[in-house]
């Protein structure tokens, strides 16, 4: 699926509203936590590198977008009382959340299943996978006191179809696809949650880089250039769309 060719986003889309964005820190979830503020939205920062996030803080605060949240967090060695404590502070702090965007992701290797390293698998999978999960299942007290939440997944081709050599980012990817559509089936029936995942394909971020190292980064989208989406998702012009793919 994709977003209304005509939608627009008007200045106070996201105003008075609550979103945390994992990988918050560079590429295309630093692009989105800027467009979130923008639009008025409280944006908590969370990624594991604190200088990148305090950049992406006074990027914000020097374009007069509503002041944002620092929080530090490595999600490959959290452990499940990290996301207890995410979910208490933040519920001290604001009460409630009106949205969450899960963007931060480990690409690892594109190298064979036959010589794929079980250290490098279960790492993987904790950031991509067991994270979400995770934040998701501490967070979704806070999203259902909203009046209008959104639960959103960075998705991936190579989750959408397998390709050789993309091992468990690709797996990982495929597996939070169904994640996203069986929580999307259990928040449908008397909740206010909704949740999807978007896919905006080729973007020129380091993260990319590490897949194509020979591409061209002026070739194809920069980060700037997928928000919209993003903006379309976790604002209220989207409500009631839940369950769905989107791609750019």
């Amino acid at each position: 699926m994709q977003i209304p060719d005509d939608w627009q986003p008007r200045k106070d889309l996201l105003k008075e509203r609550i979103i945390l964005v994992t990988g918050a820190g560079n590429g295309i979830g630093a692009a989105v936590a800027k467009s979130y503020a923008r639009y008025g939205a409280t944006v908590i920062l969370l990624d594991k590198i604190v200088h990148n996030l305090e950049q992406v803080y006074d990027a914000i605060e020097s374009e007069s977008g509503v002041q944002p949240a620092i929080y530090p967090m490595n999600l490959e060695g959290a452990s499940e009382k990290d996301y207890f404590d995410l979910a208490a502070t933040i519920e001290k702090e604001f009460g409630r959340m009106d949205g969450l965007l899960h963007n931060a992701a480990m690409l690892g290797a594109l190298i064979p299943i036959a010589h794929f390293e079980s250290e490098l698998w279960y790492k993987i999978l904790q950031v991509n996978l067991s994270a979400p999960f995770l934040m998701t299942r501490c967070c979704l007290n806070l999203l259902q006191q909203s009046k209008d939440a959104s639960i959103l997944f960075s998705s991936d081709s190579a989750g959408r179809r397998g390709k050789a050599y993309w091992g468990a980012y690709g797996i990982s990817k495929a597996a939070s696809e169904n994640f996203m559509q069986v929580l999307a089936d259990e928040m449908e029936a008397n909740t206010c949650v909704r949740v999807n995942s978007f896919d905006p394909g080729p973007v020129a971020t380091a993260f990319r880089s590490l897949a194509y190292p020979g591409e061209n980064p002026q070739r194809i989208a920069r980060p700037e250039d997928v928000v919209a989406p993003h903006l379309y998702l976790m604002g209220p012009d989207s409500k009631g769309v839940t369950g769905k793919q989107f791609n750019l």
